[in-house]
């Protein structure tokens, strides 16, 4: 029972590894496909999800939007908004003593009228921030700042897209084209309003692209950080992390600033961002993080807002920026998963509760990175999923093909086991009958009835044997019920008392043998089976039996077991009948061939049946000792 267990344990460690390559191949290729840049869409889509499903955060006071929208511009029936327009904005918000006025629109050119007020306000106004497109798009367009706005109150409003459309980073510093540092508009209005907290922007030591406020330093995004694959981050970039709030900003149009009827404390000592929401001038950008009525389109000041609120956050209420694992560590995690669905596929045999195990493994998955999602921190998701799947769906219906594998090759098995005991036996004593039966010599009654007798308890025995052998006791080789050889003592003993076990108990048979010829010397059986072994014991024992049915007149016995030119050689040799006078005996004597074939198949060798000299026959089977297969652990 012992050996049977091991059996057992040994044949699922060998499923086992087998399920080891596919595996580990998937998530090899899960990898590939990731390095390609395959999954990158795919990350980009639930990291937005992601970001759209977190818990609403705190409506951020310090900042108010002033949206010019369709109503405003039909109020002042003129488009673009003059200068006078503006400069009376911008001379009301004065006087409620915002700590920053950020001008999100082009004003480049002089929009009569009232293009002198505006130059006046322009000068006046020290805490004024204009926009200006430094790097430009990918048509090259560019326009300039307000030219009677001092330098260092202009801050670029260039937007990076990725290619599904949607932005999700923030380029806060960069060189223009005349090669001089420019930084944001954004970052312009974040400096404004820390400096009033004494609170100022700083480059980080040994990073020429860093940026840091005191010890809050900025995360600089990489270009595979997240779930991007080799993208531009050239100069200082961010992913941005939205406020997840459908109104995170205070926001008032123009003609309720106008009106007054806005509390001054929404202005007074705060942000204040003044862009078009008007669907004419076609200020979008495209986001699906954000918790929008229309997240597909989102105003340009809005974007502006939300790296505003970020960065302020991030340095007075250590609100988390998006931050990311290092290369290799996200590879752990996805590898990790993979090997999870392994043994998940391998431990768990019932197909339901496969499901719900992979059910509960995915969920886990994915509130993990919902978890890490909140906190600000983005790890692979999709690959990390394809990984589990794939091993732990796919492999499992690769172990479960190759047990019912297994359970055909086990029928097989008894089958072969059966046929082989019937023809070891029965159909032996059956074939002596008939051959005595069609002799001169006649068997008489007594002795008929006594080979009918013997034949009788042989059927009887053959249940008992293939029993024993194939599901009781499957190391070991039963001649007969109580003839029981140990099939894990080295080969060479055990053909030997096969021999020993036909001659000796059939001595009437071979009393006429005068010369034997024996060699038992050890083989080579590293790579054996013990089916193997099974099958050895049964050739010999066939070979021999041949020998007692059709050799009459044997008088000279040879049987070699050894090792001859770096082969395993079983040789029985006999100098009885020719092969002409065997050919007729026995309709069955070609099953037995067939099986010395499959064996001698099995071990990659070869069978031999052949005339001996001057008369007799002679049964070989050879075989290499090298290892047969590759698949062997």
């Amino acid at each position: 029972m012992i050996s049977r267990f091991w059996r057992k344990i040994n044949l699922e460690n060998k499923t086992f590894y087998l399920g080891l390559i596919p595996g580990f191949s998937a998530i090899l290729f899960i990898i590939i496909l990731r390095l390609l840049g395959t999954l990158q869409f795919l990350e980009w889509s639930l990291f937005d999800k992601l970001m759209y499903l977190r818990p609403q955060e705190k409506l951020d006071e310090r900042i108010l939007i002033i949206g010019i929208n369709e109503k405003d511009i039909k109020q002042i029936k003129s488009y673009p908004i003059p200068d006078r327009d503006i400069a009376k904005l911008l001379k009301l918000l004065k006087s409620y003593q915002p700590v920053v006025i950020g001008l999100d629109i082009i004003r480049d050119l002089p929009q009569e009228p009232g293009h002198k007020e505006i130059v006046e306000i322009f000068q006046t106004t020290k805490n004024l921030i204009g926009i200006e497109k430094a790097i430009g798009d990918t048509k090259g367009e560019f326009f300039h700042a307000p030219p009677n706005l001092p330098d260092k109150q202009i801050g670029f409003a260039d937007a990076l897209i990725d290619t599904d459309g949607k932005q999700r980073r923030s380029l806060l510093m960069a060189l223009n084209n005349d090669k001089k540092w420019r930084f944001s508009f954004p970052l312009k209005l974040t400096e404004c309003y820390l400096k009033t907290k004494n609170i100022f922007l700083e480059n980080v030591e040994n990073d020429e692209y860093g940026i840091k406020f005191n010890s809050t330093i900025i995360p600089r995004f990489q270009p595979n950080s997240g779930g991007y694959i080799r993208a531009d981050a050239n100069s200082s970039q961010i992913l941005i992390n939205v406020r997840d709030r459908q109104k995170p900003f205070h926001r008032v149009s123009l003609t309720e600033i106008q009106s007054g009827q806005v509390n001054p404390d929404w202005i007074r000592g705060k942000i204040v961002m003044i862009g078009m929401t008007s669907s004419s001038a076609k200020d979008y950008a495209t986001s699906s993080a954000i918790n929008s009525k229309n997240p597909a389109l989102i105003h340009g000041v809005e974007i502006q807002a939300h790296v505003v609120s970020q960065l302020v956050s991030a340095v007075l209420d250590q609100r988390s920026m998006i931050n990311v694992w290092a290369d290799g560590w996200e590879y752990l995690w996805i590898i990790t998963w993979g090997v999870l669905g392994l043994v998940l596929g391998r431990v768990i045999y019932n197909p339901w509760k496969l499901l719900f195990g992979m059910a509960i493994a995915i969920f886990c998955l994915v509130i993990i990175c919902y978890g890490l999602i909140i906190i600000g921190w983005w790890i692979p998701l999709v690959p990390a999923f394809l990984t589990l799947v794939l091993n732990g769906i796919g492999l499992a219906a690769f172990y479960r093909y190759n047990e019912a594998l297994n359970r055909i090759q086990d029928r097989q098995l008894i089958i072969d086991q059966t046929f082989d005991a019937i023809h070891s036996h029965p159909l032996q004593t059956l074939n002596i009958i008939l051959r005595e039966v069609q002799s001169d010599e006649s068997l008489s009654p007594p002795e008929f009835v006594s080979k009918l007798q013997q034949l009788n308890q042989e059927l009887r025995d053959v249940y008992d044997l293939v029993r024993q052998e194939a599901v009781i006791d499957v190391d070991s080789f039963y001649l007969q019920q109580e003839q029981r050889l140990d099939l894990s003592q080295p080969l060479d003993e055990i053909l030997f008392e096969v021999y020993n076990e036909i001659v000796e108990r059939d001595y009437t048979y071979f009393q006429n043998i005068k010369y034997k010829v024996l060699k038992f010397e050890p083989l080579d059986e590293r790579h054996l089976t013990t089916e193997q072994k099974r099958s050895l014991c049964r050739f010999l024992e066939e070979a021999l039996r041949n020998v007692r049915k059709y050799a009459h007149g044997t008088t000279r016995l040879e049987v070699i077991c050894t090792q001859e030119e770096g082969k395993n050689v079983i040789r029985v040799a006999d100098n009885g009948l020719k092969i002409e006078a065997m050919a007729d005996l026995s309709p069955h004597s070609g099953m037995g061939t067939k099986l010395a074939k499959n064996l001698a198949k099995q071990l990659h060798g070869e069978f031999k049946r052949y005339p001996n000299s001057p008369k007799g026959m002679v049964c070989q089977l050879t075989w290499t000792a090298k290892k047969f297969s590759l698949w062997r652990f």
